[in-house]
């Protein structure tokens, strides 16, 4: 009996993984069967240790494959297969925390204005205001249904089928409603349709013409990517005073731990706050 597919059925079933979340998930699991002797159903703690140790990938890599490793046996304790799970004790390699890219108001400001300047801007500004507006994945704006549009909100079907609603403030919506305006009651069910196979505007599509417009703006297009946009979005959230678990639900973050890597912003914001606020920040010491 193959685990491995009764798992990923599961997974498919009762989670609602992504494709891309299942092809992972199969891949790291099929990898790690082969490499070990006598597979996975006869690896013990030594045998997934030794497996993760020696694999030449980066830390980050590695603690995937070791979370792919553990929701298998997990799911096999659960399922009472096997009595004992040999990942209860892993020990892995620290991820490497990077910090998330983002950029200053200004220049959002100045990429958003600079859309008018690129065929379709109408589209391309109504794009990157959703995208600051209400911090969406660049497949969930991509493949944005026209049903999503819930008056001065936005119903997200992301990751794992889950759902979540996010707002989007008076520009975003200027810029939307624009767009639809110019786009017509044309037979799609997207919002920024296309001719191509996928009945959308692509990731890659997107990318190209984003990058395109940093440069007219004069930012380095190395600096600025559907995501960057995304945490410009969470960052500045942060900046302003936004509550942490508001931008978590509007990110469609299942875990908080990975919405406080945008804790970064708030020293300077602190500051600012004292410098501003407390009675003896302005007094001069003679």
């Amino acid at each position: 009996m193959n685990y491995i597919d009764i798992f990923l059925e599961a997974l498919s079933a009762e989670k609602g993984c992504s494709d891309k979340t299942l092809s992972s998930y199969e891949s790291d699991l099929r990898l790690a069967n082969d490499a070990i002797d006598g597979g996975l159903m006869n690896a013990d703690e030594t045998a997934i240790q030794n497996y993760l140790s020696n694999l030449p990938d980066k830390a980050s890599s590695i603690a995937r494959k070791a979370s792919a490793l553990r929701g298998f046996y997990k799911f096999l304790m659960l399922e009472k297969i096997i009595k004992t799970n040999p990942t209860k004790n892993l020990e892995l390699p620290k991820r490497e925390r990077v910090l998330p890219k983002f950029l200053s108001i200004d220049e959002i400001d100045l990429l958003i204005s600079s859309a008018g300047d690129i065929k379709n801007s109408t589209r391309l500004r109504a794009m990157i205001e959703l995208l600051y507006a209400s911090g969406l994945r660049v497949s969930e704006l991509c493949e944005l249904p026209m049903t999503a549009i819930l008056g001065d909100k936005l119903l997200i079907h992301g990751k794992g089928a889950k759902e979540r609603l996010v707002p989007m403030h008076d520009g975003a919506i200027t810029a939307l409603n624009k767009w639809l305006n110019l786009r017509g009651d044309i037979e799609s069910k997207y919002v920024f349709p296309s001719n191509g196979k996928s009945g959308h505007i692509t990731r890659d599509g997107f990318f190209k013409i984003l990058k395109k417009c940093a440069i007219l703006s004069g930012i380095d297009p190395d600096r600025v990517s559907p995501h960057v946009l995304r945490h410009s979005f969470a960052s500045h959230l942060l900046a302003g005073g936004a509550n942490l678990r508001a931008i978590q639900t509007m990110l469609g973050h299942e875990d908080i731990s990975t919405t406080q890597i945008y804790t970064h912003v708030l020293p300077e914001r602190l500051k600012q706050t004292v410098e501003n606020h407390h009675p003896l920040a302005n007094t001069k010491v003679e």
